[in-house]
């Protein structure tokens, strides 16, 4: 989203949009800080940005950037360091032209109020985002997010609707509700309000024919929210929930509020209101202490569990966390095959979810071209769907007749085509 919005801001200033192979003047690199990875892989960026064209002028900016600017500043190439919160002065920020990378990173931790930047397309995707809150309380002892993104902090629900209804009007026929702890959207505000809220006043005060949700905390999944997604024709049947683990030792340990008993009752009540819904969950494995068992009990929570998405992480020390310091830390290979594991177990369910749609009719957001000559469009339930058509479908709205499974994709027939 916020990438968008950088973007719309610098076509609205006259700068044109290359892609990044191709090479431009002006490099803008939107940076993440999850894991050490995604840092090297940032870092990585601005070298490649370089190396297209040694001329660049190069911005960086995002999460990594945020709790440690200096480490791009140090960078031949590198311009400017802007701060989550200065992404919305790009344009003004750009006119400096010291030959010194210039820092501009405010202390996030005392911005309290979200604002939400109009935004009217996002440039080559079917599906448009909206942000409707920013920053995180939670303070896990592996995550640096609250240094990154600050104190949670929720757009009002008038900006939310306004830019719902500016894209509908853009004719996207889906919008995602995104953020960093959308479970907590609302508290902030006066009066304070909800996310189940906003999702009825969005439902039921603009035209938008598919609304999907961002990850939302398994302590913040009411039964009201799953009653009204199981009803709605509007909610599409997918949550995604950060479980991160299925022990409730390694839980205690990671300052999660919650124990495995009460993640599966959740998910099993979803599963009870919507046979059909799609369940993705984000999971950590080798957290410091993990051991075979726990591990275990990871594994047989999952499988259990009626998940339909796993996505894996091994744990990534994050400088200035409880959990860099913590001991018996897991070393990295048996991290990465217990991540292996899962994986191959999160691909296992996926099919037999996926499979189990063969001989029924789905809707489907035309998003990209698959393999061939195949488009690919996303199902309400988050399936990816191949099926034969047009170019000229991308963006829309199809139905398709499912034939067939290929992995974790569905084949598919356009109806009355």
């Amino acid at each position: 989203f916020e990438t968008a919005a950088m973007q719309e801001q610098l076509v609205h200033a006259g700068y044109q949009v290359r892609s990044f192979d191709e090479g431009a003047d002006l490099v803008v690199i939107n940076t993440c800080t999850v894991t050490g990875a995604t840092d090297a892989q940032s870092r990585n960026l601005v070298r490649r940005a370089r190396r297209i064209n040694p001329e660049c002028r190069i911005v960086v900016t995002g999460c990594y950037a945020q709790v440690d600017p200096q480490a791009f500043a140090d960078l031949p190439g590198v311009a400017l360091v802007i701060g989550n919160e200065e992404k919305k002065q790009l344009i003004d920020l750009l006119t400096s032209d010291s030959d010194v990378a210039a820092i501009a990173v405010s202390d996030i931790r005392q911005v309290d109020v979200a604002c939400l930047p109009p935004l009217t397309s996002f440039a080559g995707r079917s599906r448009a985002f909206v942000q409707i809150q920013n920053g995180c309380d939670a303070f896990c002892s592996y995550c640096i997010i609250p240094y990154a993104r600050g104190a949670s902090r929720s757009s009002v629900p008038a900006d939310v609707l306004r830019q719902v209804r500016t894209l509908v009007e853009a004719d996207y026929p889906e919008v995602v509700l995104t953020g960093i702890h959308i479970g907590g959207y609302g508290t902030d505000l006066t009066p304070p309000t909800s996310l189940l809220e906003l999702v009825r006043q969005i439902e039921q005060e603009t035209s938008l024919s598919r609304l999907r949700l961002g990850s939302v905390e398994p302590t913040e999944i009411p039964d009201e929210l799953i009653d009204l997604m199981a009803d709605s024709p509007v909610l599409c049947p997918h949550f995604h929930v950060p479980l991160q683990a299925g022990d409730d030792a390694v839980l205690q340990r990671m300052g999660r509020d919650y124990g495995r008993e009460f993640f599966r009752e959740r998910v099993q009540r979803i599963r009870s209101a919507m046979p059909e819904a799609a369940i993705g969950v984000d999971v950590i494995t080798g957290f410091p202490g993990e051991t075979d068992d726990e591990f275990e009990n990871t594994c047989a929570l999952i499988d259990d569990s009626p998940v339909t998405h796993l996505h894996v992480f091994p744990f990534s020390k994050r400088p200035g966390t409880p959990a860099a310091t913590m001991p018996n830390q897991v070393p990295g290979d048996v991290s990465k095959a217990r991540a292996s594991r899962l994986r191959e177990l999160g691909e296992r369910k996926l099919q037999t979810f996926a499979a189990a749609f063969v001989g029924q009719s789905l809707e489907v957001v035309v998003e990209t071209g698959g393999a061939g000559s195949r488009l690919k469009g996303v199902s309400r339930n988050y399936l990816d769907v191949l099926f034969d058509g047009p170019d000229v479908l991308r963006g829309q709205s199809v139905e398709v007749d499912v034939t067939g499974v290929a992995g974790t994709q569905l084949l598919a027939q356009r109806r009355n085509a």
